[in-house]
């Protein structure tokens, strides 16, 4: 099984680059982030063609996200359980009632003085919450998508310029660690623990790909049963580079 996620910034502003990917036909399994339309204005027709089930958590104008799958999409639910969020930020499912998935655009935060800093921290803190119970479980669990946290200095091109940013904030990179060191894997990094690479890219700056001016921010984390299923994970640069692209590349997991 092969499981894609990407952050599309605007799904209708991107179609074209997001239909790529679909007619590349290599993925089972794709989550996106930041569609950035609500459920009723979702382009559901475009993508009749290529034989996907659809599941939608969308929202106009800001945040939301999908699932796209080859294989059934099962036990679905929206947002962390418990948690009162206006905001459309998670899908957990089941596929091919095989593996769970819990497919997540993390809150940006802006800056550590902002008011949308305590809402990211305060959202992973309820998601910390959610996912203690998956940690141990015997069914395979992948938490996947943008998490808009760099979680060390690597995962940043030049980390003195992100002094204050949300993105490295040791406030939120502390709970995300805290997933780590509680028995969640980090898979691109366990792979490439040496490698530069990053997953977000700016428009701003000129050629940021080339210049590797990038950010780490889309992520896989699988718990211990998951783990070891996984056989690759590799950045996909191509939706980065399409003609009208998105800011961030895919990242693909591919399980046994």
């Amino acid at each position: 099984m092969k499981i894609l996620t990407i952050n599309i910034n605007s799904i209708r502003a991107h179609v074209e680059s997001f239909m790529d990917i679909l007619r590349t036909n290599e993925y089972d399994t794709i989550l996106v982030q930041e569609l950035k339309v609500d459920n009723a204005n979702f382009p559901f027709m475009l993508f009749d063609e290529f034989g996907y089930n659809i599941k939608v958590f969308g929202q106009k104008s800001w945040n939301g996200v999908a699932v796209f799958s080859k294989n059934s999409i099962e036990d679905v639910s929206f947002g962390i359980p418990n948690y009162a969020d206006v905001n459309s930020r998670m899908i957990e499912c089941v596929i091919d009632g095989r593996v769970r998935i819990i497919n997540t655009y993390m809150p940006n935060g802006d800056n550590i003085e902002s008011p949308k800093f305590a809402y990211k921290l305060e959202w992973m803190r309820a998601f910390t919450k959610h996912i203690e119970q998956y940690i141990n479980s015997p069914e395979p669990v992948i938490i996947a998508g943008d998490f808009n946290v760099a979680i060390t200095d690597h995962d940043i091109w030049n980390p003195k310029n992100y002094i204050g940013s949300s993105i490295s904030a040791p406030a939120a990179r502390e709970i995300m660690q805290s997933w780590l060191d509680n028995g969640w894997t980090d898979i691109w990094r366990e792979l490439h623990p040496n490698d530069t690479d990053y997953t977000w890219y700016g428009y701003r700056g000129g050629d940021t790909v080339g210049k590797k001016q990038g950010l780490r921010l889309d992520y896989f984390l699988c718990n211990k049963t998951a783990h070891k299923m996984v056989k690759n994970c590799e950045i996909d640069l191509c939706p980065r580079t399409a003609q009208k692209p998105t800011d961030h590349c895919g990242l693909m997991l591919e399980l046994v």
